[in-house]
């Protein structure tokens, strides 16, 4: 039988835009009680990304002009969030949960209490669900899971059949819906070939077995110690992310020498490269830009070759529902790189910024 629920929790509270320091770790923070229309997540386990960090350092502002780094830029006030907007202090980061439903609100079925569940993180508009401007993140614009409860929407609540642990599955959430959402952008179909950036992060890793369960060509580009890994996910061919002539390197091993998509969460310097890698009618799609937002773009080669430029943040409906029947149907695995306690969320997002692991970071409350 389940143990009663507390009134007070453990949970690692954001208290500003800045350093470490921002972090701290509390055991008197109020267990949320769920609206009528949400339910109450006793976490398991939830994984850490780079939005954990661009949020702290308030990276997101127009005025940050560098890569993801752990103290940020010049912070500027009211544009700190993905969406231009500012964040709420206190707050409880943590995209990636997933856990049990312990209570629900007067709307929610009993029935479902006791589920196993992951959490799609964008909460949407209940009459415009499909109006991008109207949705929220959790663990922006509301709490998420760094936290031994969670109150959630019930429709953001999808019930897992799985063997795997809860840490593994903490890696799925956002990492994997957003490659998902970046392939179904950029339509990557059977027999292309796509060129993926920041192959060893959640996201590259993620994308490398979904654009092979598509029946895509992959060519990866990670650190040089990570090729061996990279190539055990099923990338055709790993590029060293420090090879000299990375234009070169990818002509090398594309059957026609360019490639019909680049997925890229890295951006930076070499952004140009990969807009000319792409064949006529290329597709480039984004979500991210560890390496530094600013970039160079010659439009002559994006007008004159047909190529497309897309970006890809709020996903619509369905990708996340699709993303749980792979999990469920193994055609996708976890790729754990480490777990954490939630008390050492300073610890981990420290090693997570030194980008020596492949896959996800994962803390366990409690």
């Amino acid at each position: 039988m389940d143990s009663p629920i507390p009134a007070t929790m453990h949970a690692a509270y954001l208290t500003g835009h800045g350093g470490l320091d921002k972090l701290q770790y509390r055991d008197d923070v109020p267990v949320p009680k769920p609206k009528a229309d949400e339910v109450l997540i006793r976490v398991g386990a939830c994984g850490m990304n780079n939005t954990d960090i661009n949020t702290r350092t308030a990276w997101y502002s127009k005025n940050v002009s560098d890569g993801t780094t752990a103290e940020g830029g010049t912070i500027t006030a009211g544009a700190a969030t993905w969406g231009g907007g500012s964040v709420s202090f206190p707050r409880v980061q943590g995209a990636d949960i997933v856990g049990r439903i312990v209570a629900v609100g007067e709307d929610v079925a009993q029935d479902r209490i006791g589920e196993r569940v992951l959490v799609e993180a964008w909460v949407r508009d209940p009459k415009e669900p499909e109006n991008r401007n109207l949705a929220g993140y959790v663990g922006s614009e509301r709490d998420g899971g760094y936290a031994e409860y969670v109150a959630i929407p019930v429709v953001n609540v999808y019930r897992i059949e799985s063997t795997l642990t809860d840490p593994e599955l903490a890696t799925f959430p956002c990492s994997y819906s957003t490659a998902e959402y970046m392939l179904t952008r950029a339509r990557l179909g059977e027999g292309e070939t796509v060129l993926i950036t920041g192959a060893s992060g959640g996201v590259g890793s993620a994308l490398i077995q979904l654009a092979k369960r598509r029946g895509a060509e992959v060519i990866a580009v990670a650190g040089a110690t990570k090729v061996d890994e990279i190539r055990e996910l099923g990338a055709d061919s790993v590029i060293a992310r420090d090879t000299t002539d990375l234009e070169a390197a990818v002509r090398a091993v594309a059957a026609s020498g360019e490639v019909d998509v680049v997925a890229d969460i890295v951006g930076g310097k070499r952004f140009p490269i990969l807009i000319e890698l792409l064949n006529r009618g290329g597709r480039y799609v984004a979500a991210g830009a560890i390496a530094g937002p600013i970039v160079e773009l010659d439009l002559r080669t994006l007008y004159l070759r047909d190529l497309e430029l897309w970006g890809a943040t709020v996903m619509p409906q369905g990708i996340f529902q699709n993303l749980v029947g792979y999990i469920e149907r193994g055609e996708v695995r976890p790729l754990l790189a480490k777990t954490f306690p939630l008390a050492d969320i300073r610890q981990a997002q420290t090693e997570f910024l030194k980008k020596r692991h492949v896959g996800n970071f994962v803390l366990i409350p409690g």
